[in-house]
Formats: C-alpha cells, sequence, structure tokens
C-alpha cells in the first residue's frame, strides 16, 4: 500500500512538471492535461498526413519550420495514420479557430485554413528536442482555442530608417508565430518615401533618400553627413504581400497625408503651399544640417514639418494617381491614410486655402483637414476600399465610413466608437514598443517606459466604453516608430518580448489573462527567441524599484517586488558620504531617510540577471512629504510611482529616457507640499526638462506661495530662469529671506504655443516635472 501511494504521488508531479513545461504565448482558450504524463515522438521518419479543405500553405510552412530548426522533413501522404494529422474543416464558423490532440494515436492539428495555422504556431511551441538528437516528442494535451478579436496588428515605421526585403519578410514571420494577422507598414514619411509609384518616379529617386540624420536624440549633437535611404520595387512589395499572405497576415499600406509630407514635396514641390520655399526654412535651427539647402529636401531630423500637402485639385490628383497603384499592389480592404500631426501654419498663410476654406463653408484648418480626408475617403470608397487614420481625422468632424487608430490615448477611439465607427486601440501609453523598457537602456530610445508587464495590463476595451458600442472595437496594434531605431537587430531587441505579451492581450480570452502566470512562461519564452536568432531584452529580469512614502512621511520607502520566477533580489545601500557597505538579500521594503545611492540587481541560480538599478537619493526639506497636484498628469506621462514621484527623492538625469517624468499638454500646473509642520527654508526649486523635438518646453514662469493653514497663501518669489545642467534637464529657483510654513505652494506656468520654426510649431507645449526641492 505504500508503494503504490508513492508511485501515484511521482506520478502526479510528473503531471504538474509537464503542465508547467507548456508554456504556450499566447495562451490557448482551453487546455486540458491528461492524468498521465506521456508525449507523442517526431522525428524524420515521421509522415505528416492531410485530409479535408486547403492545407498545402500550412503543411509547407511546417515542413520549412523542422528543415530550419532540427534539419529535417516529414513525408506527406494523403489519409489517416499515425502521425502528425492535419485535417482541414471548413470555414463555417470562426475561421481561426482550431483544435488539437496529441495522444499514442498522433497529433492532430485541425481547423479551417487560417485555424490550422494558428494550431501549427501552438504545435511549433509544444516541440521538445532530445538533447543531441533530431528526435523531438511533443507532450499529450488537448486544445481548443480561438481569438478574442479579430484585428491583431503590428505596425513597421520604415520611413525613417530603411528596413530592407529580407526583414520585412523575417518581421511578418514573428508575427506569424504569435498569431497576429496584421502588419501596418507605414511607407512614407517626411523623412523618405518608400514604395516605388511608377507614375512619379522622383518619389523614390529623389524621396527616397536623405543627404543626412542627426546623431543623438533631438535636436542632435550634430549630423552624420551620410546619405541613406531605399525603396521597395512594386515587384519586390507584390513579393511581401504573398509572403505575408502566406502566413494568413494582411498588409496595411500607409501612405501619410496631408502632413508627414515633407520626402512628396522634396520630389514633387507643386504639392506644397509654398513651392519655392526652401526646406531649410522649415528646419529646426538647433539641428544641423548636412549637403544641398536649397529648394526642397527631404528632412534630416525628427519631429513634425508646416510643409504639408496643399488641397489643390494636383494634389488630389496626385494623390489618387497614388492610391490606384497602391490599391494595386495591395489586397488589404484598408488602406492608411495618415492624417496625424499635421501643422495648420501654412494653410493659415495660404491665401488658395483661406479661399478653400469660405468656399467650401468650412469652419476653420481643422475643417480643412476633415475637407481633405474626406474628399480622400470617397475615392479610396469608390474603389472598394476603406480608410484607416490616426485619431486627429476626428478633429473638424470624421470621415463617414474611417476607421479609427486610437493613438493619443483611448479618448479617440472611445469617441469614434461611439459614433458607430471601426477602431483599432493603439495607445502610447502600452503599445508603443519605441518607448524604454527598462530604465537602464544603452542606447537612445525616444522616451516612454513601458516594460513587459504594462503592455500586457492593456486592455483594449475601454471601460469608460458604454457597453453597447464594445463591439466597434476590433482589436488592438503596437507601433514601432523608428527615429533612434536604425538596424534589424534593435526591431528586434524593442519588439521582444513585448510582442509576446501583446499577444496574449489580442488572442486569449480575457478570463485566461494573469501575469503571474504570464511571467512563469517568460524564461521558456526567451529560451525559444534564442533557438530562433532573435536579439530580445531582457528587462524583464531588471529590478524594477516602486518608490512610496514611509510611515508619517519620515522619508521614503522602497519596494522590490519579483516579477521574474526564481529570482533572489540583493541590495546595497551606501549613505552620502560613506565609502561603501555591506550587500544585503531584500525582504521587506527599504525604509530611507537620509541621501545616499541604493544599488539593486536580481540573481537567478547565483548568477546575476538583468540590469542593476540605481537610485541615487538626494533628500531635501520636501522628500517624502504629502503632495498634491492640480490638474493631475496626462496618462501616457504619470511619473514613476505618480504624483508622489516629485517629492521622492529622485531626479532625472537621462533626459527624456527617464520614467521619472509627469507630463502635462498645454496646461498650468499647480503642485502643493504639506511639510507637515512649519519648516525654515529659503528656496524652492522645481526640476524640469526642455526638448523640444519632443514638444516639451519649461514653464515660462513659477511662482511660489507659503500657507501655515493651506487656505491662505502668500507669494514669495517668482522666476522665468531655467538653469539647464545637461541632457536638457534642469531647474527653475525661486530664493527669498528666510521663510517658515507647512505649505509650499508652486503655480507653473505652460509655456504656451511652440514657437515658429520648431518642431510642433503652434501647438500646446507640453510641461515635465519630476521632482520638487525646498532647502
Amino acid at each position: 500500500m505504500t508503494k503504490f501511494l508513492f508511485l501515484f504521488c511521482g506520478c502526479f508531479a510528473a503531471v504538474r512538471l509537464q503542465a508547467q513545461q507548456l508554456s504556450v504565448i499566447p495562451e490557448p482558450a482551453e487546455m486540458i492535461m491528461p492524468r498521465i504524463a506521456a508525449s507523442f515522438p517526431i522525428g524524420p521518419a515521421t509522415k505528416i498526413f492531410v485530409s479535408g479543405s486547403e492545407t498545402e500553405r500550412t503543411v509547407s510552412y511546417l515542413n520549412n519550420y523542422l528543415q530550419k530548426q532540427y534539419g529535417f522533413t516529414c513525408a506527406v501522404q494523403k489519409g489517416e495514420g499515425t502521425g502528425i494529422r492535419l485535417h482541414g474543416t471548413s470555414s463555417a464558423g470562426e475561421a481561426s479557430a482550431y483544435r488539437i490532440a496529441v495522444n499514442a494515436k498522433g497529433i492532430l492539428v485541425e481547423g479551417a485554413d487560417t485555424g490550422m495555422f494558428y494550431g501549427i504556431q501552438t504545435l511549433i511551441q509544444l516541440l521538445v528536442q532530445k538533447t543531441g538528437t533530431r528526435q523531438l516528442a511533443v507532450p499529450y494535451v488537448n486544445i481548443k482555442d480561438q481569438p478574442r478579436f479579430s484585428y491583431r496588428g503590428m505596425h513597421l515605421d520604415v520611413a525613417r530608417h530603411f528596413m530592407d526585403v529580407d526583414f520585412v519578410k523575417k518581421y511578418i514571420d514573428y508575427l506569424a508565430l504569435h498569431k497576429f494577422n496584421y502588419f501596418h507598414w507605414h511607407l512614407t514619411d517626411d523623412q523618405g518615401w518608400r514604395i516605388e509609384i511608377k507614375k512619379y518616379p522622383r518619389l523614390t529617386s529623389v524621396g527616397g533618400f536623405r543627404n543626412g540624420t542627426i546623431i543623438g536624440r533631438f535636436p542632435g549633437t550634430g549630423n552624420d553627413g551620410i546619405r541613406t535611404g531605399g525603396f521597395y520595387t512594386q515587384e519586390q512589395v507584390k513579393e511581401v504581400v504573398k509572403y505575408a499572405a502566406d502566413r494568413f497576415i494582411m498588409v496595411i499600406p500607409e501612405i501619410e497625408m496631408p502632413g508627414h509630407a515633407s520626402a512628396a514635396i522634396a520630389a514633387y514641390p507643386e504639392l506644397s503651399c509654398f513651392p519655392n520655399e526652401p526646406t531649410i526654412t522649415y528646419y529646426p535651427k538647433q539641428c544641423a544640417w548636412a549637403g544641398d539647402s536649397t529648394g526642397k529636401q527631404v528632412i534630416q531630423s525628427w519631429g513634425v514639418y508646416d510643409d504639408v500637402f496643399a488641397p489643390t485639385d494636383k494634389t488630389f490628383g496626385f494623390l489618387e494617381d497614388v492610391i490606384d497603384e497602391v490599391i494595386a499592389l495591395f489586397p488589404s480592404k484598408y488602406i492608411h491614410v495618415g492624417g496625424d500631426e499635421c501643422p495648420k501654419n501654412n494653410w493659415k498663410k495660404s491665401e488658395f486655402c483661406q479661399n478653400l476654406i469660405k468656399e467650401k463653408n468650412l469652419k476653420d484648418e481643422h475643417g480643412l483637414q476633415s475637407y481633405f480626408i474626406q474628399r480622400m475617403e470617397k475615392y479610396i470608397n469608390s474603389k472598394g476600399r476603406t480608410i484607416i487614420g490616426w485619431d486627429e481625422i476626428l478633429e473638424g468632424g470624421l470621415a463617414p465610413n474611417a476607421m479609427v487608430m486610437s493613438w493619443r490615448g483611448e479618448e479617440g477611439g472611445i469617441e469614434a466608437a461611439k459614433q458607430n465607427h471601426d477602431v483599432i486601440m493603439t495607445p502610447g501609453s502600452h503599445v508603443y514598443f519605441d518607448f524604454s523598457q527598462t530604465r537602464n537602456e544603452d542606447s537612445v530610445t525616444i522616451g516612454g517606459f513601458t516594460p513587459l508587464e504594462k503592455t500586457y495590463s492593456y486592455e483594449p476595451v475601454p471601460a469608460a466604453l458604454p457597453a453597447d458600442k464594445a463591439g466597434f472595437v476590433l482589436g488592438a496594434q503596437a507601433n514601432l516608430w523608428t527615429e533612434y531605431i536604425k538596424n534589424p537587430q534593435k526591431v528586434e531587441y524593442m519588439v521582444f518580448p513585448r510582442i509576446g505579451a501583446l499577444s496574449e492581450v489580442l488572442w486569449s480570452p480575457k478570463a485566461k489573462r494573469n501575469w503571474q502566470r504570464f511571467a512563469q512562461k517568460v524564461p521558456v519564452y526567451m529560451q525559444r527567441l534564442d533557438q530562433w536568432g532573435i536579439n530580445y531584452s531582457k528587462a524583464f529580469f531588471d529590478v524594477k524599484p516602486e518608490v512610496g512614502p514611509s510611515a508619517q512621511h519620515r522619508g521614503i520607502s522602497v519596494r522590490m517586488e519579483k516579477s521574474a520566477p526564481g529570482v533572489v533580489t540583493r541590495y546595497r545601500f551606501v549613505p552620502a558620504g560613506q565609502a561603501t557597505a555591506a550587500a544585503a538579500d531584500y525582504k521587506t521594503p527599504l525604509q530611507i531617510t537620509t541621501s545616499g545611492l541604493l544599488t539593486a540587481w536580481n540573481e537567478r541560480n547565483g548568477n546575476a540577471v538583468g540590469a542593476m538599478a540605481k537610485l541615487d537619493v538626494s533628500f531635501n526639506k520636501a522628500t517624502g512629504k504629502a503632495v498634491t497636484v492640480s490638474p493631475a498628469p496626462a496618462k501616457n506621462y504619470p511619473g514613476q510611482g505618480g504624483v508622489f514621484g516629485l517629492v521622492n527623492g529622485l531626479r532625472s538625469t537621462t533626459g527624456m529616457n527617464s520614467a521619472e517624468w509627469l507630463g502635462w499638454d498645454g496646461k498650468d500646473v499647480e503642485f502643493v507640499v504639506d511639510l507637515l509642520a512649519p519648516v525654515d527654508f529659503s528656496t524652492v526649486g522645481l526640476h524640469t526638462i526642455a526638448s523640444g523635438g519632443s514638444w516639451v518646453y519649461p514653464p515660462s514662469a513659477i511662482e511660489v506661495f507659503v500657507s501655515n493653514d493651506g487656505a491662505a497663501y502668500s507669494s514669495i518669489g517668482k522666476t522665468g530662469l531655467f538653469q539647464p545642467a545637461g541632457n536638457s534637464v534642469g531647474l527653475m529657483t525661486v530664493k527669498t529671506s528666510d521663510q517658515k510654513a507647512r505649505f509650499v505652494k508652486i503655480k507653473a506656468a505652460n509655456f504656451g504655443p511652440i514657437p515658429e520654426g520648431a518642431s510642433g510649431a503652434g501647438k500646446p507645449a507640453w510641461l515635465f516635472a519630476d521632482e520638487i526641492e525646498v532647502f
């Protein structure tokens, strides 16, 4: 009896181990393990048996994968047998659904053509190779699966930095492995035109190349002076579209209009409101230029530029010709027309545009943009296609049949869905993969901070959307803008492993999503990425300190919860003025009441993993105290730890790459610090940043007020002086005679409209702050 109980427990342990090894991403809707752990072998002698409807593409894909990864293929035979059985069903019902059954009879993958392909992606993740052999094993399992959302998209910007056809195909392979079904190909922008249009050859011969690129983060430390660019011939485009279709992925082309048009205008200046104005007049004065600066040129820096398409019949004729050739290349139902970030300054100055506004009885330049988009929509609709635009196309009135991609938060998507328009959610806060994924990036990124767990936490159907409008949210998409991504290796680094998190957001049932379960799968997923030869971020293993107030606001409390399984967190805190200190295992939140350097790192199996966290804590009289702010910061820039980040003793030294920043779009801001008791001080400062390329400017002025009751305040000083100290960060300081007060209020006045000649000219400036200091 005792012996039987021992065997039974051993069997149970084996089953549990096997379940842990089934790290399928995205998580299937239903996955059931048998009571006894076993597996079915696959090797060079295994046969693939096909039956039912069309399976040819999927069989070819599977054999190509086996050859590339394991060095063998399986013979293919029609009918039934013991081996890998692919049974194609009719597409009645959910075409993307599939089921897998693995048992002693073999491996059955069943579904319509799309569903069967997705089943193969799951099967690929079940393969376990026996060490030193070409033999594989697939554990017994029963899976039934289908996607939650019909639109599961990934975007790639090839305009800022060109990526060749081979890499674009590889990128599509990455999408297929994660069950994405849309590839958004951003083909045109100010910095390059990447698609051959035979009627307009200068679009690629001129617009496809630029004479240099700024070095480093905008505005740059110079210009590399290297002529760079490239484009896809129409034959190459057809090749990419077919390659994607063979992987059940639809390619959506994006042709930007009416803004982001500088490359097209460089090729055909008559498309501009002011054809004779050289591009250099629009170029940021703080950015270096390389080569010829006469006439129209392809832009060499980043940002948004005033030289947009003129809404003339010539422009519309040009765009209709372009669309005709694009439609002939792309079978996609959707054509993306951009519509974002279109400055109105040239339209305001143009006599033609002002007359057109009056002639068409439009309200203003926003109405003119709506007219522009709606006119192009009518033409595209007449060709049997639907337009997609970024959420700015809502401004001035939404085109009747347009789909909206909501990138500036969720508000645009909510508004469009309320108007019964289909929506793709793509908010910068969670799915902009050009944002940093670690606080310790070793190369320049555009800024922001979107770690793996933040992407995984995203819910595409906003809570604020009425339930009867939820069906208009077709899905979501991650965007990869390439201003600071020059090569395929960095593309991979920025995309992985976040693409795995997003795939589960979009495919798996909402009830099956669980961060802790997903985190358990990530190490196995990373082994798979190693097998596929992918360069990926290991920020998942980083220590991620969370700084909050200590008890009674006497200092700060640092939590370092483990996001990665199997790691031990170690730390060292060296107080200011002290040479070193002993390292210790992290067990409970650390209470810090003095300036010093906190370093922390994770160890797994005795080896350091991920990046070391460094917090250079600098105490002042506001550190750790209670703070309020009005209005609340923008959702995209909430700061690290929210509003408390303003008094957490940490100042950014890495410019826009820091997650410490809280940001406000075009608003004045009021900060109030409660020092808990009247305190002596003579200096109050606000740590802020100037980053014109990101539309971020320091306050035009700050004014400081004091109070002892939190109600009656008196002003003690004002300044408009911003003192930069490297990486565009700096302090605005009010120095006064000795004060004694409990409450300190700072009123920060927004910079106002961005000046002419600067990126985003005319738009409201952002105001960023990350620390309040009282001495």
